[in-house]
């Protein structure tokens, strides 16, 4: 099933994951498994609701086996994703884990960013569009990692108070 997102079309707030797990193909929305009720968490222990959040994934099927996302899968799911945040216009983008920082920062290593902001200035017609991008790790690390689950917590934190 088709896990296109979910949120208000008005979000302040985007976040963006890798692709959809079990739960969310079988729901069609967007982190609602284990990783999902991790995020709802973060986003609530930072002080906001998730019902004001957009919450979508790089890709929007699940890969086969549960496997990572291939290259030709993100490019071309991507335009959808980039056609997303035009209409929302976040102030904010958060990449949650590697698949979703590669997919807009081909060139970059997620450990060198995480926990900062990096803007990309796009052309967009006739204007240049600046969006801000906040790097952190996937919540599914922080249920498998205790050292992970309190960088998170603070990223989350962080990335909210900038709001």
């Amino acid at each position: 099933m088709a896990v296109p997102g979910e949120g208000p079309t008005n979000s302040k707030i985007m976040f963006v994951g890798e692709a959809p797990g079990k739960e969310e193909d079988l729901s069609g929305r967007p982190f609602v498994g284990r990783s999902g009720k991790f995020l709802t968490e973060l986003i609530k222990k930072a002080g906001l609701k998730r019902e004001a959040c957009f919450i979508t994934s790089v890709i929007k099927h699940r890969p086969p086996k549960n496997r990572k996302p291939k290259k030709e899968e993100i490019s071309i799911c991507f335009p959808y994703l980039e056609s997303q945040i035009k209409l929302i216009n976040p102030k904010k983008i958060v990449l949650l884990g590697q698949t979703a920082f590669s997919a807009f920062f081909p060139f970059g290593k997620l450990k060198d960013f995480r926990g900062k902001f990096v803007t990309l200035r796009q052309v967009q017609g006739d204007k240049i569009i600046s969006r801000d991008y906040f790097i952190t790790y996937h919540p599914a690390a922080g249920i498998r990692f205790q050292k992970m689950k309190k960088i998170l917590e603070k990223d989350f934190k962080s990335v909210l108070k900038s709001l």
